[in-house]
């Protein structure tokens, strides 16, 4: 690779069954998060912190439940609609967060920039098993 290129964007989408005001609250609250984000059964989130305001921040504390690693995934909200929409920045990454209320309950769809250090495959999997294990969170609730 030659020079600085721009992050790709990828998108992951799950539907919920359950109207966009619960499944908001689920995405929002801390102590659901620390409930549902992660990518597999050998992770958690020890720790979540929320400032859902533009300008606010968020911190979700994940760690290999072996203690071998660990890392603070933090952001700054750039966009706050309630119920529809959730954009935030990760350094100089961008992501935003949709709810489209459906019939029968809502899809939420996360769309993410990118980072080099994992393959395109690795992200949209990683990301995608986030949000099938919040689905399934919001269902159980």
């Amino acid at each position: 690779m030659t020079g600085p290129t721009s992050p790709q964007r990828l998108t992951v989408e799950t539907d919920v069954s359950a109207p966009v005001a619960e499944v908001w609250r689920a995405y929002t609250t801390p102590a659901d998060i620390i409930q549902w984000n992660a990518a597999s059964e050998d992770w958690h989130t020890t720790a979540a912190t929320v400032d859902l305001r533009v300008g606010g921040t968020f911190s979700s504390r994940m760690e290999a439940k072996d203690g071998s690693f660990g890392f603070d995934f933090t952001g700054t909200y750039t966009c706050v609609e309630a119920h529809k929409l959730i954009a935030y920045a990760l350094g100089d990454r961008k992501c935003e967060v949709e709810f489209l209320a459906q019939d029968d309950g809502t899809r939420v769809r996360v769309t993410f920039d990118t980072e080099p250090t994992h393959s395109l495959e690795q992200q949209r999997q990683g990301w995608q098993a986030i949000l099938d294990k919040f689905a399934r969170h919001v269902a159980a609730k």
